[in-house]
């Protein structure tokens, strides 16, 4: 769990790390605060990255995927990036694929017909179902492990978000169907007030810890 509201001090003292493209990619965005928080998300990344890697000090060059995930070539480490708002959060596992996705609860997203457009028949109707006080949070409950499944898989927008079922139980996050539905685990998590996440690993993870830097 990364806190993206750091010093340019702090951003600096890690910016070596980063890849010329991300570096131009920063530059590229509008709004100062997006910015910032693009790089304190990438250079937390490459920080940590160098404390489990060998040879750290120097840029790590990604390996990506057909749909853009990035590996370290060689490595039996995976990992995954996600931020939304104020927070990142960052994945590790080892020999085994992981996705992970956090994102800011905010209200009335539902009515903007998202759910119907994307989600499957099975979730939309459960999420309609729900008093209205609720729909809020579990909206975002299925989205995060949507998102956290497609991300583990490497699969982008080559899969279609209402192929597979998700759980928007709050207690237990659960991948309900799916083609490969016997070769991930499920997380949820709560990394802060007012946010939601998950992740999305392949099963033989026996214990999930955060931490924060």
């Amino acid at each position: 769990r990364i806190s993206l509201d750091r010093d340019e001090g702090e951003i600096a003292e890690f910016e070596r790390l980063l890849t010329r493209a991300e570096i131009e990619r920063a530059a590229r965005f509008r709004f100062e605060e997006d910015r910032r928080r693009y790089l304190s998300a990438h250079t937390m990344l490459r920080k940590l990255l160098s404390e489990y890697l060998p040879g750290g000090a120097v840029p790590i060059e990604f390996q990506f995927g057909p749909e853009g995930k990035p590996a370290i070539p060689e490595s039996p480490l995976r990992f995954n990036l996600s931020h939304s708002g104020q927070l990142a959060l960052v994945a590790f596992t080892l020999n085994r694929e992981v996705g992970v996705d956090i994102e800011r609860i905010r209200e009335g997203v539902n009515d903007e017909g998202i759910a119907h457009r994307f989600f499957s028949q099975s979730e939309s109707s459960a999420l309609s179902a729900l008093p209205e006080r609720q729909r809020d949070h579990a909206f975002f409950r299925i989205w995060t492990r949507k998102e956290a499944y497609v991300k583990a898989r490497g699969g982008g927008l080559s899969i279609p978000l209402d192929s597979f079922d998700v759980s928007l139980d709050s207690a237990k996050a659960e991948l309900l169907r799916a083609p490969d539905l016997g070769r991930w685990e499920m997380f949820h998590l709560e990394p802060n007030p007012g946010y939601c996440a998950a992740a999305v690993a392949e099963r033989g993870v026996e214990t999930v810890r955060i931490s924060t830097i």
